[in-house]
């Protein structure tokens, strides 16, 4: 049982974008949304896509009609993710949206202590959101988001629950928005084993403005602040930039680079490092 634990542990933590987190649930830092994953994560201040849910629950809020949103990626071998994302207005209440976030790893042969196959099992993650949006005062919204999370490999299972935060400031005459948000602050209900783990607890902070006379918005975020870091310049190293061209409408180019993931891919420079 051992084995196959920690097996399937090492794949999940190889195949996640932020492997070198000491956290669980670090699936809920993955980019589903094809435009987002585009633009590197920079989406704090985003105002015009129902995935914002996932990011910064204040930016449901601007949002119109009733927009649904569903994507799907398919990894290597027989990793899937998935997610589905609705919003919609309530007069005199505020905006409502819900979201769910899917990790399917596969199955994996299952093996004794000497290698021998026994069977098979599977393993899995999946976040439940509620959120909700409204107007603070002009061009300044707040929003919260309620998730629940849960995790399985084999017969163990884990779950949690946590809350999202999040201000936006707006200004549609400047194309110019300014996002907040503090993202995963939970805590685990139940964990693996007797030790709880901690979540992937994220201050971001971003900015986002529409070029004058070009159709480009250019998009800039910094993420993981709450990280204990030795000076301002590391804390701020975690950044993420997104470039967004509107050829037509019904074409965009969109460009993203994400300077901690440069880091921690560089080859030479990583790091590796476990608990007991």
């Amino acid at each position: 049982m051992k084995f196959k634990l920690a097996l399937t542990l090492f794949i999940i933590l190889l195949f996640n974008n932020t492997i070198f987190s000491q956290n669980t649930y670090d699936f809920l830092r993955l980019d589903l949304s094809a435009r987002a994953a585009a633009l590197g994560g920079t989406f704090v201040s985003n105002t015009d896509d129902p995935n914002v849910i996932f990011y910064n629950p204040a930016g449901l809020k601007m949002l119109t009609g009733s927009p649904v949103s569903f994507s799907f990626l398919k990894y290597l071998l027989d990793i899937n993710f998935a997610s589905i994302t609705y919003s919609t207005e309530f007069e005199k209440i505020g905006r409502v949206a819900a979201g769910i976030k899917y990790a399917n790893y596969g199955s994996f042969p299952e093996a004794d202590e000497f290698g021998n196959v026994t069977g098979e099992y599977g393993a899995g993650e999946a976040e439940f959101v509620l959120g909700y949006s409204n107007v603070i005062d002009n061009n300044f919204y707040y929003g919260a988001n309620a998730k629940f999370i849960y995790s399985s490999i084999a017969d163990r299972s884990s779950s949690a629950i946590a809350l999202d935060l999040g201000l936006n400031y707006n200004v549609p005459a400047q194309e110019f928005s300014v996002g907040f948000a503090i993202l995963n602050a939970g805590t685990q209900l139940s964990s693996y084993y007797n030790t709880k783990e901690k979540l992937p607890l994220d201050f971001v902070v971003g900015v986002s403005k529409k070029l004058t006379y070009l159709p480009l918005r250019v998009s800039l975020d910094f993420h993981r602040l709450n990280d204990e870091q030795t000076d301002i310049i590391s804390h701020l190293r975690a950044f993420t930039l997104g470039a967004e061209f509107t050829l037509s409408k019904v074409f965009r180019l969109r460009l993203g680079y994400d300077n901690m993931k440069r880091q921690e891919l560089k080859i030479g420079t990583l790091k590796y490092s476990a608990s007991g």
